[in-house]
């Protein structure tokens, strides 16, 4: 594809981005804000992917008064998880590393691709109440029953590249996702700017 690269600069820094006017204008303009999201996405990605072109084309001459469906590739700027669905998935990259040792090969080959992130907000149980030292007596019993859950997960962000985990007691997943983890923006190699975009795991 052509290029449709543009730049900004803020605070003498600059910036390359995606620029959607580079495509039709009209066709854009229509499209709800959402499918513009997905529209950079696709356009960001065309070189790298055959289909690119094809996904550009297609949300393009999205027709909302159509019944066909058509299938788009999409990849998010990172991957949010809680500890319930997150822990096995950090189990299956452990277990493929073993199976690249195995192999003679190099564990630290494996590493989710996008950024991934793991909030523990599953592990909580309730057995005191009533009391101002409550909050601190369900902590503790928080830490001892789950020890073993939580080595092993420091052990993954120290181990993996491109994943971290949200320590217990700081939020439920949706808030901290809004108060701390969202970036709006995003940045690759400190030049890249494109949209924050997620894919995340729920109970």
């Amino acid at each position: 594809m052509s290029d449709h690269t543009n730049s900004f600069s803020i605070k003498e820094k600059t910036y390359k981005y995606y620029d959607l006017k580079s495509l039709d204008s009209e066709k854009v303009d229509r499209l709800p804000f959402t499918h513009k999201i997905l529209l950079e996405n696709a356009l960001r990605h065309a070189e790298n992917d055959h289909e690119g072109p094809k996904d550009v084309e297609t949300i393009l001459n999205w027709n909302p008064k159509s019944d066909q469906s058509t299938e788009i590739s999409f990849t998010p700027s990172r991957v949010i998880l809680q500890d319930f669905t997150g822990v096995p998935a950090v189990v299956d990259l452990a277990t493929m590393r073993d199976a690249v040792v195995s192999m003679q090969g190099d564990p630290k080959d494996i590493n989710p691709l996008s950024p991934a992130e793991l909030v523990i907000d599953h592990s909580v149980q309730v057995d005191h109440f009533g009391s101002l030292d409550a909050l601190e007596k369900n902590n503790k019993v928080e830490f001892q029953r789950n020890q073993e859950r939580y080595r092993f997960l420091r052990w993954g962000q120290d181990a993996f590249s491109n994943f971290e985990v949200v320590p217990p007691n700081t939020g439920i997943v949706h808030q901290v996702n809004l108060e701390y983890l969202g970036r709006v923006v995003f940045s690759k190699d400190d030049s890249l700017a494109y949209p924050d975009t997620l894919v995340g795991t729920d109970s």
